[in-house]
């Protein structure tokens, strides 16, 4: 273990080196995630990182033209956001996570549940950026219209999906998910040759998440984080066989919340498997 000291409190921070799968499993509850993260007017994820995946998610799937049958989403978590701009674009989405206390928040959020998560402003968010914010609710429906199965799910398997066979898909993407999942780049790089296996050929990998971290809190429990970097994530993919089309690292501008994720920066990566 070491010893951080948080910038604007002051506190020290006790950050383990790798957080154990069935922590996730026990102690992660995605009510206090979505809060800590998500919440209109505190979340520390809100703005500066949910803002530059929207506008590269809005890019990707509009002006870069990936679009397709089925779109699959790796380690959702109980969050929405990273499909707001592929429902528009893809027939059927699949979701999936290791924790079952996510499916079912997410399932709450499918099913309309009134104490479910509100996602209306990061949704107008979305919509403001294609120029469509007075047809918002339009967009959830849509979307809750599209997610067709809400599958368990262990990034780090050979077939995450064991015993589930899902077919090759069109496009895959997973937001912070592999820096809770992987305890260190080799880990990394062999869940994207699992992640190129789920893909039909010249199907895309689209992969967001922080660079430089070490640990995350989610309420007052403490969660650890893979310290990934530009130049390590480049490898990583080329090594799994995937091309990178579009690699966007930006640097972590608000530090306010340092002390409950100290993350330094961010990242966007779209890739493609080989026809």
């Amino acid at each position: 273990m070491w010893i951080i000291r948080g910038r604007s409190q002051g506190q020290i921070i006790m950050a383990a080196t790798f957080t154990p799968q069935h922590a996730y499993t026990d102690e992660f509850i995605p009510k206090d995630y979505l809060q800590t993260s998500y919440a209109e007017g505190e979340g520390i994820l809100l703005g500066e990182f949910t803002d530059f995946v929207l506008q590269n998610l809005h890019e990707t799937f509009t002006t870069s033209g990936v679009k397709g049958d089925t779109l699959l989403d790796v380690g959702t978590g109980a969050s929405i956001y990273q499909l707001l701009s592929a429902c528009e674009v893809f027939d059927k989405i699949i979701v999936s996570d290791l924790n079952e206390k996510n499916r079912a928040e997410f399932q709450k959020w499918l099913k309309k549940d009134p104490n479910c998560f509100d996602w209306t402003h990061i949704i107008k968010y979305v919509c403001d950026l294609e120029g469509n914010r007075e047809n918002y609710e339009k967009k959830v429906e849509n979307l809750r219209s599209k997610v067709k199965e809400i599958l368990k799910c262990d990034a780090l398997k050979r077939n995450p999906f064991d015993p589930v066979v899902v077919p090759l898909v069109d496009c895959l993407v997973s937001c912070l998910c592999l820096e809770a999942a992987c305890k260190d780049m080799t880990s990394y790089c062999e869940v994207l040759k699992n992640f190129k296996d789920l893909i039909k050929p010249g199907g895309h990998v689209v992969i967001m998440g922080t660079l430089n971290a070490t640990f995350y809190h989610v309420g007052k429990k403490q969660f650890s984080a893979l310290t990934a970097k530009k130049e390590t994530l480049e490898t990583a993919f080329k090594k799994a066989g995937l091309k990178i089309e579009k690699a966007v690292f930006a640097p972590r501008v608000d530090k306010s919340a340092i002390n409950v994720a100290d993350f330094k920066g961010k990242y966007f990566i779209h890739a493609c498997k080989p026809i």
